[in-house]
């Protein structure tokens, strides 16, 4: 029970990556925040135990993040993990890009990142116990995509965040790392395939499957895939890994 006692927050842990994360590390007993927009998350919560519980967080508001962090202050004493994966995607031609879409994609991806991560920071330095954050990037932020600009970008953010607060946050005993996963299987994945659909001309499922079998492991990646890098950046284990984003893509990119 590398987390006995330990106090974490999952933003965008109803479903997907965070669910599997927020699984993971409350098995290895911590007792869990699901901070999610998503309606899933109070069922969720239930389904983690350990007196888990949820908070509907709105990451593009300041005013919800503040409020979350005063909950969980309030419900369990204070925040030892934040696991920052909040995240939207949405995909077009460079020529096609909105501004729109690009607010509301940095408006979660990196806006809402960014201060989720300062105000957790905030109140573990005056917690004064130290803390990890984990932000969750992309391999998508290693490199640029043709029709995936702003969210490659976005990404891209996310593993620059992660450098910076890691390097300002240290002296406080605070741990900021990343994981980059690839191409998962999750129900995002079919909302991106149907997208590649259209701007490609592919049949519904073919770029999906395209992917996969590219990646060299040989399958995409499922939620589950992610769990080990996440108990390894929350525990103590990871005590001397400072500003880092772990590559959890079956081979995809070697950095």
């Amino acid at each position: 029970m590398k987390l006995a006692g330990k106090v974490a927050v999952v933003t965008g842990g109803a479903r997907g990556i965070g669910f599997a994360i927020a699984e993971g590390l409350a098995k290895e007993g911590a007792r869990i925040c699901v901070a999610d927009i998503d309606t899933a998350a109070p069922d969720a919560a239930r389904k983690l135990g350990q007196g888990s519980f949820s908070f509907r967080l709105d990451v593009t508001r300041l005013e919800s993040i503040e409020a979350m962090v005063a909950e969980v202050k309030r419900r369990a004493g204070g925040i030892d993990i934040l696991v920052n994966n909040a995240a939207i995607f949405d995909m077009a031609p460079i020529g096609e890009i909105t501004e729109a879409s690009f607010d509301r994609i940095f408006a979660v991806n990196v806006k809402g990142l960014l201060f989720t991560l300062q105000a957790v920071a905030r109140a573990m330095i005056a917690r004064g116990q130290g803390g990890k954050i984990i932000n969750i990037a992309s391999q998508a932020g290693r490199r640029g995509e043709p029709l995936v600009a702003v969210y490659c970008a976005s990404k891209a953010a996310v593993i620059s965040i992660t450098q910076s607060a890691g390097l300002a946050l240290i002296k406080h005993g605070i741990n900021v790392n990343g994981i980059a996963p690839g191409v998962v299987d999750t129900p995002m994945w079919d909302v991106v395939d149907a997208l590649f659909a259209k701007y490609e001309g592919l049949a519904l499922g073919e770029k999906k499957r395209l992917v996969g079998e590219a990646v060299p492991f040989g399958r995409m990646g499922r939620p589950e895939d992610h769990v080990g890098a996440a108990v390894f950046l929350a525990s103590a284990d990871s005590d001397y890994v400072v500003a880092q984003t772990l590559n959890v893509d079956g081979g995809n990119w070697m950095s």
